[in-house]
C-alpha cells in the first residue's frame, strides 16, 4: 500500500483502508453484550482481528481472563491505545429502534458504547502499526484489551500487575454526544462489601434471641446518610442491597450483605472516606450486636489529565474536523431525540458549559477550556493516567441530548452515524500517537506535566495488597 501524497497525515488513509472491517467487530461485540469480567466472546473477537493484523499477542494479563495486549514494532517508544468491551445489564435494546423494545427483556445491552470504544481503540493501534512498517520508524504499539471497567477495575488490577511499566504515552477515548478532548478529571472509587452476620430467631415467640443483621445494614445506611453533611460536597456515596437475609419475615435475618461505592475527587480523600464508612459499619454491627466483615472488591484513582497531549489533539481533532454526516443519519438522531426529555437534551450541553444549539448531531469540535473541570464518574484509565501520561478524546457517536447508560445509547451502538464517528475518533487517535512517536520533546513534555500533577504524590493502588481480579463476583456499575 502507497502512503498518500495529500495533505493530511498518512496515516487518515491506514483508517479508512481498513475501517469497515473495524467496523464488522464492533457490531460482533454489540451482538455478544457481556459484563464484568465475563467478556469471553467479546476479548475473543478483539483476540482474532490481533492475529488478523499480525499483532502479537499476550493472553491473561494480571491474572484477567479477559485481558488481552497486542504488541507490534521494534525498539523505540512505546505508545498504548486502551480498548474496553464490557457491557452493562439490564439495557437489551433492538439495534436502530427509536423506541425501547429489548432483544431479551432484562438482558444486557451496550449501554455506554464500549464495543465501539474497543473497536476504535483497535483500529487506531491497526493503522499506527501499518505506519510502522510502511515507514520503517523505530517504535512499538500496543493494543490494551481492558475488560470489566464498568465497575471492576480491570485496568487498576493491570497497573499494579505492572502491565504499563514500559508504555511512553497511553491514549484512549469514549463515545459522546460531542467531537474533543477530554480535560475533565474524574471521581476516585471504591467498591466494598459489607456483610454482617447476627443470630437467627422466631421473630415473634423469642425476638430478644435474634440480632438482625438486616438491622444492621439499615443502621448502616442511616449513618452514612448523616455523614453527607460532613464530608466534601464533591463526594459520592451509593448503596444497594445483595442479600437482605432472606424472604421470611417471622425469622430474624441472621445475615445480610450491602455493596457500598465510595466516590471522592482524588485518591487521598477517597482513602480518608472509605475509613469512616468502615467505622459507620462497625457502629452499625455494634449497634445491633452483629458483626461485620469488608471486602474491597475494587478501587480506581482520579483521572490526571495532561496538557501537552490534550493540546496536540485538540489540534488534530480541528485539523480533521468532524464527520459528514448524511441526511438519513440527522434523521435517525432526531427520531432518537424524540424519545429524549429536554432535560436529558440541556445536560449534554451544560456538561461542556455550552450555550444550547437545537441541532442532532454534533457539527463542531468542542473549544479547549483552560480550567480542568471535574466530571460525577469513575474510571479505570485513572489509574493509567497515574503512571503513564495519557489522553482522551470524545468521539461524536450519538444524537445530541443522549445520556450514557440508556437504551437510547444501545439502539445506536450499530448506526452508520455511530461509524462514522468511530472512524473519526480513531484517525484523531493514531495520529496523536504518530506525533508522539515522533516528537521526544512531546514525550519528555507530557511527563514533565505528569509529575508537575503529582504535586509530590506517589501512586497508591487504591485495591489493597492481595485482592485479586473479582472475576466472578461483580455486577455492572
Amino acid at each position: 500500500m502507497a502512503i498518500s501524497n495529500s495533505n493530511h497525515p498518512p496515516v487518515w488513509d491506514l483508517v479508512d483502508a481498513k475501517k469497515e472491517d473495524f467496523f464488522a467487530l464492533s457490531n460482533r461485540v454489540w451482538e455478544t453484550p457481556e459484563t464484568c469480567y465475563m467478556e469471553t466472546q467479546s476479548a475473543a473477537a478483539h483476540r482474532e482481528m490481533l492475529e488478523a493484523q499480525a499483532f502479537r499477542i499476550t493472553e491473561n494479563v494480571a491474572g484477567i481472563p479477559t485481558a488481552l495486549i497486542g504488541e507490534a514494532g521494534e525498539g523505540g517508544p512505546v505508545i498504548a491505545f486502551l480498548g474496553e468491551y464490557d457491557a452493562l445489564a439490564g439495557l437489551s435494546q433492538k439495534a436502530g429502534e427509536t423506541r425501547h423494545k429489548p432483544l431479551v427483556a432484562g438482558a444486557n445491552g451496550h449501554g455506554c458504547g464500549h464495543n465501539l470504544l474497543g473497536s476504535a481503540s483497535l483500529l487506531a493501534a491497526t493503522a499506527v502499526k501499518d505506519w510502522l512498517e510502511q515507514t520503517g520508524t523505530p517504535g512499538r504499539v500496543r493494543y490494551y484489551g481492558c475488560p470489566a471497567e464498568e465497575g471492576g477495575a480491570a485496568k487498576a488490577f493491570m497497573v499494579r500487575a505492572g502491565a504499563f511499566d514500559s508504555v511512553d504515552i497511553a491514549i484512549s477515548w469514549h463515545p459522546s454526544n460531542f467531537a474533543g478532548v477530554q480535560r475533565e478529571t474524574s471521581l476516585a472509587n471504591c467498591r466494598i462489601d459489607f456483610e454482617f452476620t447476627g443470630r437467627a430467631a422466631h421473630a415473634a415467640a423469642v425476638p430478644e434471641l435474634g440480632r438482625s443483621a438486616l438491622d444492621a445494614v439499615e443502621l448502616m445506611s442511616v449513618g452514612v446518610n448523616y455523614m453527607r453533611e460532613h464530608m466534601p460536597s464533591e463526594c459520592r456515596i451509593h448503596n444497594a442491597i445483595l442479600d437482605t437475609g432472606g424472604i421470611s419475615p417471622n425469622v430474624v435475618q441472621a445475615y445480610a450483605k450491602v455493596r457500598y461505592v465510595v466516590r471522592s475527587p482524588d485518591l487521598a480523600g477517597l482513602l480518608t472516606l472509605i475509613e469512616r464508612v468502615k467505622k459507620v459499619a462497625e457502629g452499625a454491627a455494634l449497634m445491633t450486636e452483629t458483626s461485620v466483615k469488608s471486602t474491597i472488591l475494587a478501587g480506581v484513582s482520579n483521572l490526571v489529565v495532561n496538557t501537552p497531549l490534550m493540546d496536540v489533539m485538540q489540534g488534530i481533532w480541528e485539523s480533521l474536523g468532524p464527520p459528514a454526516f448524511d441526511q438519513a443519519d440527522i434523521e435517525f438522531a432526531e427520531e432518537i431525540r424524540a424519545t429524549l426529555m429536554p432535560e436529558d437534551i440541556a445536560a449534554s450541553w451544560n456538561q461542556e458549559r455550552l450555550e444550547p444549539r437545537d441541532i442532532p448531531l454534533a457539527d463542531f469540535i468542542l473549544p479547549p477550556h483552560n480550567e480542568i473541570r471535574q466530571m460525577g464518574g469513575s474510571t479505570d484509565v485513572g489509574d493509567v493516567s497515574w503512571v503513564v501520561p495519557t489522553v482522551q478524546a470524545y468521539g461524536p457517536t450519538l444524537a445530541v441530548g443522549t445520556q450514557l447508560h440508556t437504551w437510547q445509547v444501545v439502539a445506536q451502538g450499530q448506526s452508520a452515524l455511530a461509524h462514522k464517528g468511530m472512524a473519526a475518533t480513531a484517525k484523531v487517535m493514531a495520529a496523536t500517537g504518530i506525533a508522539a512517536l515522533q516528537s521526544p520533546e512531546l514525550r519528555e513534555a507530557a511527563w514533565a506535566d505528569l509529575k508537575r500533577r503529582h504535586k509530590g504524590q506517589v501512586y497508591r493502588s487504591p485495591i489493597p495488597e492481595g485482592a485479586e481480579p473479582p472475576v466472578a463476583a461483580m455486577t455492572s456499575k
